[in-house]
């Protein structure tokens, strides 16, 4: 397993929330650099958008059926399930 290069560097924290950082990875029986590290990257990720196959559609989102939209081709269904379902479900029922 190869090593990764770290650099060495300091923050200025209030003590409460030290503490709870410690706290926390205390819980996930990690180091405390290892759980900054982690929270880190994960507040630096891109932000996707959830789906479920299963999520709710708002009413107002439901009134919108009454525009008239042009339906997709289905080369534009093949390229994007999440359209064909929606469209299946909310338009085209």
């Amino acid at each position: 397993m190869g090593s990764t290069t770290r650099i060495q560097t300091a923050f200025r924290l209030p003590p409460e929330l030290l503490e709870r950082m410690k706290w926390e990875a205390q819980k996930r029986n990690v180091s405390l650099n290892k759980w900054v590290e982690d929270a880190v990257e994960q507040a630096l990720r891109p932000k996707q958008p959830s789906f479920s196959w299963d999520t709710p559609i708002s009413d107002e989102i439901r009134q919108l059926r009454c525009l008239e939209l042009k339906r997709p081709t289905d080369e534009e269904f093949a390229a994007d399930p999440k359209l064909e379902y929606l469209w299946k479900k909310y338009v085209d029922y």
